[in-house]
């Protein structure tokens, strides 16, 4: 870590008012990236779809620009100005997240998240405090490819938030004590017996990453790791990680919102610029995974009501059929005249409830459904009908109108992500991350507005396949004890006792 002197805590600024003007554009020298977001545009256009099958056009937004380049030490900075509200959000992202993990040393990415809120060299105390009193948004969040870091703030703070970002970055070492790693450790290992150990169904989440892929695929293990591991998690280990992959080299610096591009590189260049490069550190580049039979894993739980959950590989974040397996969730599951609600739940009436959802990665995706067993019906009832009428729906393409609704639903849930100056900050940093460029948001749109049904119909049937020993991925949450079989509906009454009704302790008669 560099010893260069680093300047106190600043204070928040005296509220800058908004200037009022448009930021206009400049030349491509100095890195200014126009996008326009305009739905089914795109740098190449599709050839034109059928009638029947053409997404209907909605009035284009207005552009955002982008600023991008990067300090001498390699950080990659991106900046996008809105004088709309005088806030401001800031987000560093470090190219590190489970997948990135050794043997051993399983939730070391998510353990340093809680770390870095622990107090530097220069401010050895709680990360949130100083933004409690203006009512800053703080936290961070860890995955299997990433690690972020972010707080919206008033305008005014910028530089507060610019500081305290920089400094855990540059000086977060010389303050680590072995309390404060016994502390986030057994922070960290309550996180794992609330979120997966003592939620009903949270073991799910580790039997897919368990079989679903091989032994040492970076996806094989939870993000928040073993008990195992982070108990062996020496001060060594913590150290060596985190010079490994919290360099400004690993990292992507984002701010979007109210503020003035020239005044917030000198503060960069003055916070950031003195850190020491690093490394920037690869992605794990594995093989594709694939399972080479029907796997099916029963695991107990203390549920009520027993889930079955199926899952298949699918293709990473913006490869071809990511957006189309996107859209084909929604056709399945959304609204009660769905393809996998009508039929399950509302005809059937084995299944209480059924979702199905695309989680895309890096470097490779899973498709899941998963359905909750209606009460008095059983597992294997409800896989059978489950399965059936996955079978049933790729039989046929998507309609007309089941394509126009999801694609409306997509449209309004990317713009929201876009109005937000914190969602847009977290939205630009990932193009960079993952695509090379931030200015990836109106071809982001057009992967899903020039979709057709022929396109969302066959990536459904060639990602998904259901007849036949199709290589997918069958886990089912069964409760500890079976549930009591249900009474004859014509079943006799004890006296004073209504039909299906139980009978309440005298000592809670009378409360609610």
């Amino acid at each position: 870590m560099s010893s260069a002197p680093f300047s106190p805590l600043p204070s928040p600024c005296p509220p800058r008012r908004p200037s009022g003007r448009a930021s206009g554009p400049v030349s491509a020298a100095a890195g200014l990236l126009l996008v326009t977001l305009g739905a089914g545009q795109s740098e190449a256009q599709p050839a034109p779809a059928s009638a029947a099958t053409a997404p209907a056009k909605v009035a284009p937004v207005p552009e955002i620009s982008v600023t991008r380049y990067t300090l001498d030490n390699g950080l990659t900075v991106l900046l996008s100005e809105d004088h709309r509200l005088p806030v401001v959000a800031t987000e560093v992202r470090y190219r590190v997240g489970s997948g990135h993990e050794a043997k051993g040393r399983s939730g070391f990415a998510h353990l340093f998240e809680h770390l870095m809120f622990q107090g530097s060299q220069h401010y050895d105390n709680e990360y949130f405090k100083p933004f409690e009193p203006i009512g800053g948004n703080v936290n961070g969040t860890t995955n299997v490819d990433r690690t972020n870091f972010y707080e919206q703030v008033p305008s005014n703070a910028l530089e507060l938030s610019l500081w305290m970002q920089a400094e855990r970055m540059r000086f977060l070492l010389p303050a680590m004590t072995q309390a404060k790693l016994d502390n986030q450790r057994d922070v960290v290992k309550n996180e794992r017996r609330q979120r997966y150990e003592n939620t009903p169904y949270g073991e799910v989440w580790r039997l897919i990453a368990e079989n679903l892929y091989p032994v040492g695929h970076p996806y094989q293990h939870t993000t928040i790791g073993s008990h195992e591991d982070l108990t062996a998690a020496s001060m060594d280990d913590v150290k060596a990680f985190f010079e490994q992959y919290y360099s400004p080299s690993n990292a992507i610096l984002t701010l979007v919102g109210d503020f003035d591009t020239a005044t917030v590189r000198a503060q960069i260049e003055r916070y950031f610029g003195g850190a020491p490069a690093g490394a920037r550190v690869p992605a794990p580049q594995p093989p594709p995974p694939k399972l080479e039979r029907p796997v099916h894993i029963v695991e107990k739980d203390q549920v009520n009501l027993a889930r079955v959950h199926l899952a298949w590989h699918t293709p990473p974040v913006f490869a071809d059929g990511d957006a189309a397996l996107d859209v084909w969730a929604s056709v399945l599951t959304d609204g009660k005249s769905s393809r996998l609600y009508q039929p399950l739940v509302y005809e059937q009436k084995v299944a209480k409830d059924v979702a199905a959802m695309q989680m895309s990665n890096h470097l490779t995706s899973v498709f899941m459904v998963q359905a909750t067993v209606a009460p008095g019906r059983t597992v294997e009832e409800l896989s059978t009908a489950l399965q059936a009428a996955l079978r049933t729906s790729l039989e046929t393409p998507p309609t007309d109108d089941e394509l126009a609704r999801t694609l409306s639903g997509w449209r309004k849930s990317f713009y929201g992500r876009v109005e937000g100056v914190l969602s847009r900050a977290q939205l630009l940093s990932g193009y960079e991350h993952f695509v090379g460029r931030p200015d990836h948001l109106a071809a982001d749109l057009a992967r899903y507005t020039s979709l057709t049904s022929a396109a969302v119909h066959s990536a459904a049937q060639r990602w998904l396949p259901v007849a036949g020993p199709a290589p997918f991925l069958r886990v089912d949450i069964v409760p500890e004890t079976p549930p009591p079989a249900k009474a004859p509906s014509d079943a006799k009454a004890p006296p004073g006792q209504k039909p299906g009704k139980t009978p309440r302790p005298a000592a809670l008669k009378g409360k609610k």
